[in-house]
């Protein structure tokens, strides 16, 4: 280990400075540089500047709240992202995951176990295939439906851009990435969330679920009782 080796550099947003300044003296002493953020607007700015390499991000910020700061953080970047809350309900943690999330922690929160979390999130980000990752192919097309990887777009047999968010397009991606293949709820989770299956799978029953309703044919994405989840044609890609 040398001065040249990199230091993990964590970008927390909290619009509480208490907190801010309790997180940052804490992974400070552990070897983490600490970025704090209060609102969108100045998390945006460290994003652009300051090179993070995890994301830590409290749902109930003033203006914009965390999940939409989630969104669009996993819209633009391949950044792991915690969230920090005091809502503890199971629809919630369902939801923040399904935003793009990786993991959720409730607050009030130990010092000692959001460390933990962060160091197996990123243990488990740089293991993963990712479905973020860049593709040699340009275009994927199945049953009329085209779907652009670089461009994360999907185009209805009409040539009609579909709107995804930034869970159902990786979900999505990774069925036409494996067609006629079995995938399981676990399988689909390290494709594309890099974790394994835990107690928040059910997001990715609600993603299949909006997928079938946006491709208008329950057909395509089959339920295999047991198994997971098969992409039931064809695809070519160029």
């Amino acid at each position: 280990m040398n001065g040249a080796e990199h230091r993990i550099r964590v970008l927390l947003v909290d619009d509480d400075a208490e907190i801010r300044s309790l997180v940052r003296e804490y992974l400070d002493g552990y070897g983490l540089e600490v970025l704090t953020a209060g609102d969108g607007a100045r998390m945006r700015r460290l994003l652009e500047t300051g090179s993070p390499d995890i994301v830590l991000l409290d749902i109930m910020l003033p203006g914009e709240d965390g999940l939409t700061l989630c969104r669009e953080i996993r819209a633009q970047r391949n950044l792991p992202i915690i969230l920090l809350t005091a809502l503890a309900g199971e629809s919630d943690r369902v939801v923040g995951l399904e935003m793009g999330a990786d993991d959720y922690l409730v607050k009030p929160f130990s010092t000692r176990e959001l460390l933990a979390r962060i160091r197996a999130v990123l243990r488990r980000s740089s293991d993963r295939i990712a479905v973020h990752r860049p593709d040699s192919v340009d275009r994927y097309t199945f049953s009329g439906w085209r779907l652009a990887p670089g461009r994360r777009q999907l185009f209805d047999p009409e040539g009609v851009l579909v709107s995804l968010s930034g869970g159902e397009f990786d979900l999505l991606l990774a069925l036409v990435r494996h067609p006629q293949t079995i995938l399981s709820r676990e399988r689909l989770l390290e494709l594309t969330k890099g974790r394994p299956a835990d107690a928040f799978d059910r997001s990715i029953d609600v993603q299949i679920s909006r997928l079938r309703r946006k491709l208008r044919d329950p057909e395509l994405i089959k339920t295999v009782r047991g198994g997971g989840y098969v992409l039931a044609t064809q695809v070519q890609g160029d």
